[in-house]
């Protein structure tokens, strides 16, 4: 039986995105071998899960390791692998080597693609393997800025979602169809995000947003950031949690808590969670095609105590 005659996933795919789905592993079939640069991230993960569906062991997943990569993040990367199988590595570098990244002009994402991809070409030259494919999907060209994009063209990267004409929400549903527990995942975008544009990046900045955003998530919170103006912690909630935020309870808390982590004002915007709102002009990339919150209102609880 030929590459895409054979049913992607569990054959559960409407026939349109079903001959995507097989186009695209079909090309991936036709390499000696691929190194995936894998977030753990839906898009990815199913780049990855093709690839070791046509290509067995012969396809790598890779994830690098820095300090913009929140640790929770690494974490779901290392299951997600587990779930499809494919052998994991992982690389390390840091993107506070490079003075333009430090500096977040508009090109931020533009420099910190190019060094995790140069890593990437690096590893595959370790392992034999010519070929490294990243999740660009057919959606992400048409989102705005996005200078990570240009990154991808001129390291010659493969996209496989993109050649296919595969869109994010077939994404999902190729994810699915694989039962894959990120299909529904929304997409995180990588810590310096929260630095609004031409306010240097700093080691302590990323520490102090990655500790804030887990006391959220460890309290139930789905959609959110926590955005770092030098110093005042402008905390965003999704507009069907936010009045859950409004609780006087939580205010008390989270103002104790960021405080502790070193921000001198803690501040909770009205306007809630919106992507790329951490620079006024509204340039600021979320790279990882980061949708937005998720369902999940608890509504308003009063009587809550949220840990001190």
């Amino acid at each position: 039986m030929s590459q895409d005659a054979r049913a992607v996933g569990d054959g559960s795919l409407d026939p349109e995105t079903a001959t995507k789905a097989a186009s695209a592993r079909e090309a991936l079939g036709e390499r000696d071998g691929v190194l995936i640069a894998f977030s753990g991230g839906v898009d990815s993960a199913v780049v990855a899960a093709l690839a070791a569906d046509a290509l067995g062991d012969d396809a790598v997943a890779c994830t690098a390791r820095s300090e913009t990569l929140p640790a929770a993040e690494l974490d779901d990367a290392r299951r997600v692998a587990d779930e499809i199988g494919i052998r994991h590595e992982t690389v390390t570098f840091s993107e506070l080597d490079d003075p333009d990244f430090v500096a977040n002009d508009g090109d931020r994402c533009y420099h910190c693609r190019t060094m995790r991809l140069g890593r990437m070409y690096e590893a595959a030259k370790e392992l034999g393997i010519g070929v490294v494919c990243d999740g660009t999907n057919a959606d992400d060209p048409g989102e705005g800025h996005r200078p990570g994009l240009r990154a991808v063209e001129e390291l010659d990267v493969s996209s496989p979602l993109l050649d296919a004409g595969i869109a994010k929400e077939e994404v999902r549903a190729i994810a699915e169809s694989y039962d894959l527990s990120v299909a529904d995942k929304p997409s995180m975008a990588c810590l310096s995000s929260r630095i609004p544009t031409g306010l240097e990046v700093t080691e302590e900045r990323l520490t102090r947003v990655e500790k804030a955003e887990r006391v959220l998530r460890e309290w139930g919170f789905e959609g959110f950031r926590v955005r770092d103006h030098d110093g005042l912690a402008r905390v965003e909630i999704a507009p069907d949690e936010l009045e859950r935020a409004l609780d006087p309870a939580f205010a008390d808390a989270v103002h104790e808590h960021l405080s502790d982590l070193g921000f001198e004002y803690v501040t909770l915007d009205m306007a809630g969670y919106r992507t790329g709102s951490v620079s006024p002009d509204g340039d600021g990339e979320e790279s990882g095609d980061d949708e937005g919150p998720v369902d999940g209102d608890d509504g308003v609880d009063i009587d809550r105590r949220y840990p001190r």
